[in-house]
Formats: C-alpha cells, sequence, structure tokens
C-alpha cells in the first residue's frame, strides 16, 4: 500500500481474508430500536450448535463440571462473613427466593444517589459491600462465579423474556448501536459473526448465534467456569478492538441486550461450552 505500508494479504489467514473481503459490502443496519434482524423462530441456543459429547455433558448434573461451581455458591450463600449476616439471613433459600431472578438483570439499580446499570455480578457484589460491609468479589474469581452462577442456576428451564421499561431504553439503544458497529483493526461488528455468519464453520468450529443463556457457563477452552463478560471480551480482542472493562457500561449493556435478543431461549445454567 501506499506509504510502505503491510498489505493485508501479507498479515492474514486466507480464510480471514476471504471473510472480510465478504463482508466489506455488507451494509450498516440502522434499525428501529426494537426491530430484529434475527427473527425469533430462527433463534437457537448456542448448545444446538455443539457435538453430541458436549450436549450430554452439559444435561448431566453429575458430569457437567459448571456444577462443581453450583456447589462452591451453595456454601457461600450460607456461609456468614465476620460478624455479619449471610445471603440466607436475608433471602432465605436460594433454590426459592432466586426463581426467576437471573431473569431480571442487567437491571437499574441504586447506586448511592444514582441509578446504575448492573448485571447480576455487580448486584451480588453490592450486596457484599453495602449489606455485609465486605470487599467487592475480584471479576471472574471462583467466588463471584459460584454466587453468580447458583442463583442463574435457580432459573434454569425458564425463557428469558425481557420487558424493557423507559429508564432502560437508552442502554439498550446505546447496546445495540454497539452491537452493529464494525470496531478494532479487523473492522468487524457483533452481527458479522453471529448473525450473517451463524452456523458457517470457522476452523473447526460451527459459528454460534452468540446468545448468553448459558452464562455462567464452563468452556473447555477456559477449562473453567466464566461469566459472560469474559466471553465479549475475549470477541473484542479477537477483533483488535479496545477491551471493555469487567462491569463497565458497554458489557453491561451489551448484556441487556443479549437478553433481550435471545427471547425464548431457556436459561441453561451452567452451560458448557467448547
Amino acid at each position: 500500500g501506499c506509504g510502505g505500508g503491510v498489505s493485508l494479504h501479507a498479515v492474514l489467514p486466507k480464510w480471514l481474508l476471504a471473510w472480510l473481503i465478504a463482508w466489506i459490502a455488507v451494509p450498516s443496519h440502522a434499525q428501529a430500536l426494537f426491530s430484529r434482524t434475527l427473527p425469533l423462530p430462527e433463534i437457537r441456543s448456542g448448545i444446538a450448535s455443539s457435538s453430541i459429547d458436549l450436549q450430554k455433558m452439559q444435561a448431566d448434573d453429575f458430569g457437567n463440571p459448571g456444577m462443581l461451581w453450583i456447589e462452591r455458591g451453595a456454601k457461600l450463600w450460607s456461609a456468614a462473613p465476620a460478624n455479619q449476616k449471610s445471603c440466607t439471613a436475608c433471602h432465605g433459600d436460594a433454590s426459592q427466593s432466586m426463581k426467576g431472578v437471573a431473569l431480571r438483570y442487567p437491571a437499574l439499580v441504586p447506586v448511592g444517589a444514582t441509578q446504575s446499570l448492573l448485571n447480576l455480578e455487580g448486584r451480588i457484589n453490592l450486596c457484599r459491600t453495602t449489606q455485609q460491609r465486605q470487599a467487592a468479589f475480584a471479576f471472574e474469581s471462583d467466588e463471584l462465579l459460584a454466587l453468580t452462577a447458583l442463583v442463574a442456576h435457580q432459573s434454569r428451564g425458564q425463557p428469558l423474556k425481557r420487558e424493557m421499561e423507559e429508564a432502560l431504553k437508552p442502554h439498550f439503544s446505546r447496546a445495540k448501536d454497539l452491537y452493529f458497529t464494525r470496531v478494532g483493526q479487523l473492522n468487524l461488528a457483533c452481527n458479522h459473526c453471529h448473525e450473517i455468519n451463524s452456523g458457517k464453520r470457522l476452523l473447526q468450529e460451527t459459528i454460534s448465534q452468540g446468545h448468553g443463556n448459558g452464562y455462567p457457563a464452563y468452556r473447555l477452552e477456559w477449562q473453567s467456569l466464566g461469566s459472560l463478560q469474559r466471553r465479549l471480551r475475549a470477541c473484542f480482542s479477537g477483533v483488535r478492538a479496545v477491551i471493555p472493562a469487567f462491569g463497565s457500561e458497554e458489557l453491561n449493556g451489551l448484556e441487556l441486550f443479549l437478553q433481550w435478543r435471545g427471547e425464548g431461549l431457556s436459561v441453561e445454567t451452567p452451560a458448557v461450552r467448547r
């Protein structure tokens, strides 16, 4: 190229270069706020494109490695920090009080004098700091993943259905714009993979529709449970874009958008993915 720049042919694999050329002509998606580019009848969970072995692993509570975090979460739920109340003291039995709770997050929550958009991890940490007077758990720590998975697990089998109250619409709108905005050195948007090319093969993988209904999920590539935000950050890294921080407005907003986008899919936590 001009000025001695490096050619894309020299630095990108042929398969990726072919994708980029194919996507250059893809138009932007200026959409009405609640219009859908992925129709509800076409929605498929990520487990549908997984191998039979992974499907069996997820369905077997004795073989699903994510259940280890559920067990740890149950212990943390009933444990009282020094001179403070346990989660049980306020909320009782998680299997009863937490049913359906994961379906309501991300949500606007009073934090000091303002309303902040928090995902489930953020809400758990807010309880920990304000009610239990303890330091917040680190993002992706086993403790935070375990409690988040425990709460989300109580909604397993329930369908996603998110009503968008007026106060959430600005957050939703920004997240939807981000979903369809090209970012990073590869100049790709989320929908390029998870809508336009979902179901196609990328090396040995089938590209999923990118739903978040199974998170926190156990991924074989991680050999651990991980949050939806960890997966989203990996996507930003994959297209060589600036990676939003855990708990940021961008990632909490994307979680909100994905929850709406996946309407009708059942909660699978803890899902198993490759």
